[in-house]
């Protein structure tokens, strides 16, 4: 596929709701309910508004930074996201790899279609792995033990998901579970034939493999699974739940899913290294605040203890500029990189990434900064 005409993330979205059905881009794309969030997340970018400064030397512009105490090329971090086999077979390789190539720290979720083990050995580059919390907490602590064998540097514990949230899009399009395809899963397959061939090459629905033997299942497809893991969310995780991770991980530990100072505060006294914003892509609880605008008081609260990542709503290289002005050490895409996968696998997850660091580094000329040391609060117009 020539990606050379693409020119945003929005090209690549295109691109990936042509080649993908319906059901299946629904589910990547949509949000939970109104999608009143979801639309939020981007708007709140779009209102924050640059007070560039001029006549400055910008003809280099190094827009390399530390993210959790190691390098980075660009203040990005990729976003877990479930089940990106469904678009592109072996896609969470594909997007590891991409960010790998471009210096920035990969995010492999619980519900990946590639195994922890997988990706350690096929991908370099920095690696975290996010964590879904559940019932069956020996399940759980293996999964830990997993990360921490295969060499994972940072554990990224969601706690934004007690249930999973009211996703309407997949309800109308008939991915409501238990599932049952039919006639019109069918004619998805025909009408996109690239993908439906993609996925017989692979042998049919994918695996959620880190999930095997969860609730007894031997084959941890895609569908099922994820029925089984919304039933098993731990809604009594607390504060004692996320102490026990952290003395069983012994390592770096963030903590996703946080809107307030008061809880960015408790994760700081209860061991976090840092603190990730975020409303799951709007896909949980319609109507949440966005983490750019809940970022402000996080990082006033915190004064710089603790680093603050954030999600939502990312889609230019500017956006990772904003975040930066308003306090956060890193911003972190799902979608972006999602889309160019699902386009093009790993070369449309590079396309992402060229995009979005062109985007960075020409920001940061068009502002008068050099180096993201000189991002700061007075960037942004009051």
């Amino acid at each position: 596929m020539d990606l050379s005409r693409t020119a945003n993330i929005d090209d690549l979205r295109e691109l990936a709701r042509r080649r993908l059905p319906k059901i299946v881009f629904d589910f990547f794309d949509g949000g939970a309910e109104d999608e009143v969030t979801l639309r939020d997340n981007r708007t709140a970018f779009q209102r924050v508004r640059f007070a560039p400064g001029v006549l400055r030397d910008v003809a280099k512009v190094d827009a390399s930074t530390e993210i959790l105490g190691g390098p980075s090329k660009h203040p990005l971090v990729i976003a877990p996201v479930g089940g990106i086999g469904m678009g592109w077979p072996g896609g969470d390789l594909a997007i590891a790899r991409a960010a790998a190539a471009y210096g920035i720290p990969f995010t492999l979720s619980t519900a990946a279609t590639v195994s922890i083990e997988e990706v350690a050995e096929k991908a370099s580059g920095r690696l975290w792995f996010q964590l879904y919390v559940l019932h069956d907490r020996e399940f759980t602590d293996r999964l830990v033990e997993r990360a921490r064998a295969a060499g994972y540097e940072a554990l990224v514990v969601t706690v934004d998901l007690p249930v999973g949230g009211k996703r309407e899009r997949d309800t109308h399009n008939g991915l409501a579970l238990p599932f049952r395809p039919g006639w019109r899963e069918l004619l998805a397959g025909i009408v996109h034939p690239s993908w439906a061939l993609s996925v017989v090459a692979a042998g049919g629905i994918p695996e959620l493999v880190n999930l095997r033997g969860l609730a007894g299942r031997q084959r941890a497809d895609m569908i099922s699974t994820a029925s089984s893991v919304g039933q098993q969310h731990d809604a009594s995780f607390d504060d004692n739940g996320l102490a026990r991770l952290s003395d069983l991980w012994k390592g770096k530990l963030i903590v996703k899913g946080i809107s307030r100072a008061e809880d960015a505060e408790r994760a700081a006294r209860l061991g976090a290294d840092a603190v990730w914003l975020s409303n799951h892509g709007g896909r949980q609880l319609d109507g949440a605040i966005s983490a750019l605008e809940a970022l402000p008081a996080v990082a006033a609260a915190l004064g710089g203890k603790l680093p603050v990542l954030i999600d939502g709503g990312v889609r230019r290289g500017a956006d990772a500029i904003k975040a930066r002005a308003l306090g956060a050490q890193a911003a972190a895409i799902g979608r972006p990189t999602l889309y160019g996968a699902a386009a093009a696998g790993e070369a449309g997850a590079r396309r992402a990434l060229e995009i979005l660091t062109d985007e960075i580094e020409r920001t940061l000329r068009l502002c008068g900064a050099r180096t993201l040391a000189e991002v700061g609060p007075d960037l942004i117009a009051s």
